[in-house]
């Protein structure tokens, strides 16, 4: 049997019927004109988590002239990912997007050419191409340490922004952007960032410096884009990357994407790749230097895996315990989004509340954990909290790291395969200590997107046991061995399978564990071939599960 999923498959929602219903709690204070903006200002996170211990669920605040409800806990979160486009509209919300990404580009497109630019975006970000780009990041890790030398000292968070813009631009945009335009774009990427700021919410174009900077930066951007592609339609040969794919890609009614659209959605694939990775790679460092048995676990773990000159590739980074869940811990405590929003189009409800159209919603990822009946002890770092027999992030849309729903960030698996690409290298090659004290290093929540506060000083030391290459560990291919649990005898000729229809976005990478059972097309729509494979099928089914980045598959018993 054979059964197509949509993307837009209407799933139950847990919300209640609409109803006139109870007007969300405010939060108390405020001034006349600018309501609670300065306290949000000053530090959002603080504020929220307030606003959560004295209204709970929902709590209603004023920025400016926009009345916000903040929604948070893991029920709230799933109402607030899963309402439909029609009722929570996205791009309403980020209109701060549409300088940077350009009119008519992904936000400020209509619905229905929105979607169809997304999907344009996504074979950049699936399981194919992504085989090749760790290998391409761990060469540039490689190429950014190699003047390093014996020891020394740097700000980290400086390195990582350098290091992510390269690898995400050398995977994503193409070797014209890494290596031709490599400081020129490096400016321009930075003065769109700077466009990115709290203010730009409300006030998108008012006549700041850095917005003009940012304006400037989009019009230059096209112009070089404008110039490559002119050249490459006079060469013979045909590169594949990003660029190249959107080159020769065509709307359904037959046009091609313009410069300008090329521009905006170039922009809009480095946003997914860059934007996020540097601040979390600096964090990942500062927790383990923070916390020595993680690192020590993870150290380990890669020795282990890589030795000292083990290849890193996609196979083998799929099973690394140890660094994946200290990076989901590092996440769940820093998610570099601290908050998504959303314009009420419709009537909103929710529980016994009623949200009304014209107000905004949001959700916090770092308020959602923080809740102590979820993440048991949620200020601590514990990576172990993942681990078999605890998993306390099982419970659905209690880690939102990257969002969730129809709309989780759809460059989540490059992210995560870039992190771990990257701390596979240094921490073999190097040894690593905080030059300040451990609880100096903070968020710098005054960004849009949070990143350690700067100077984030970080001493290096050559490793002289493995890593630094003066003794040579034989670890065969480097690669993760395969693992697959035996199942157990009662579920043997019972799976079945139920794919969640608003959360598939279209990796393919189920189709590359279980080809048998899933197949995905050009356009990211997923076929599910059979929703009861046989027994012998089920280790390749639960491969399939265990890789999907939006967690989309369920095994379910008949």
């Amino acid at each position: 049997m054979t059964s197509e999923v949509e993307n837009e498959v209407p799933v139950e929602v847990p919300v209640s019927e609409p109803h006139p219903g109870l007007k969300p709690p405010k939060i108390k204070g405020g001034l006349p004109l600018i309501g609670h903006m300065i306290d949000f200002g000053k530090n959002p996170f603080e504020f929220m988590m307030k606003a959560r211990a004295s209204c709970g669920e929902l709590a209603e605040f004023k920025l400016f002239n926009e009345k916000v409800v903040l929604m948070t806990g893991p029920e709230a979160n799933e109402a607030f990912c899963r309402a439909p486009d029609d009722q929570l509209d996205q791009s309403a919300a980020y209109r701060l997007m549409t300088p940077i990404f350009g009119k008519g580009v992904v936000f400020d497109a209509p619905e229905e050419r929105k979607n169809e630019q997304l999907k344009i975006l996504m074979p950049a970000l699936r399981d194919k191409p992504m085989r090749s780009y760790a290998g391409v990041i761990a060469r540039e890790v490689e190429g950014m340490i190699e003047n390093w030398g014996e020891e020394g000292e740097i700000d980290f968070l400086a390195f990582t922004k350098e290091l992510t813009l390269y690898t995400s631009s050398h995977c994503l945009l193409g070797k014209e952007f890494r290596y031709d335009l490599n400081a020129e774009f490096a400016q321009i990427y930075h003065d769109l960032e700077q466009g990115v700021q709290p203010i730009a919410y409300i006030f998108p174009y008012l006549p700041l410096p850095s917005f003009r900077q940012r304006d400037k930066a989009r019009v230059r951007l096209q112009s070089l884009i404008t110039g490559i592609i002119e050249k490459r339609a006079l060469s013979p040969a045909k590169q594949e990357d990003a660029f190249q794919m959107l080159l020769d890609t065509s709307y359904k009614d037959g046009t091609k994407l313009s410069p300008h659209e090329i521009t905006g959605m170039l922009i809009g694939a480095m946003f997914a790749g860059h934007h996020t990775s540097a601040g979390t790679a600096a964090w990942i460092l500062i927790e383990m230097l923070r916390n020595p048995e993680a690192l020590k676990s993870v150290r380990q773990e890669i020795d282990t895996l890589f030795g000292a000159d083990g290849e890193v590739t996609f196979e083998s980074l799929r099973e690394i315990p140890h660094l994946d869940n200290t990076i989901k811990e590092v996440l769940r405590l820093h998610p570099p989004l601290i908050i998504l929003l959303r314009k009420v189009a419709k009537d909103f409800h929710y529980r016994d509340y009623t949200v009304k159209a014209g107000k905004m919603v949001c959700i916090s990822p770092p308020v959602s954990h923080r809740i102590p009946s979820i993440f048991k002890d949620p200020d601590r770092f514990d990576p172990n909290r993942y681990a078999p027999g605890r998993e306390e992030d099982e419970l659905p849309f209690a880690w939102i790291a990257f969002g969730g729903g129809r709309h989780k960030c759809s460059g989540n698996a490059f992210a995560l395969l870039q992190l771990k690409s990257i701390f596979c290298i240094l921490l073999r090659r190097y040894e690593f200590e905080l030059v300040d004290p451990p609880e100096t290093y903070k968020d710098d929540y005054e960004q849009m997107v949070v990143q350690p506060k700067q100077p984030c000083r970080i001493r290096y030391r050559r490793r002289r046991e493995l890593g630094g290459k003066t003794k040579a560990t034989p670890t065969g291919s480097g690669h993760a061995e395969l693992r697959l649990e035996p199942l157990p005898e009662s579920t043997i000729g019972q799976l079945h399978v139920v794919v969640d229809g608003q959360l598939c976005q279209g990796h393919a990478a189920c189709m590359a564990e279980a080809p048998e059972i899933f197949q995905v097309d050009s356009q990211g729509n997923l076929t599910l071939l059979m929703e009861a494979p046989a027994p012998e099928l089920y280790g390749k089914l639960r491969e399939a599960k265990k890789y999907c980045p939006t967690h989309a598959i369920t095994l379910v018993k008949s």
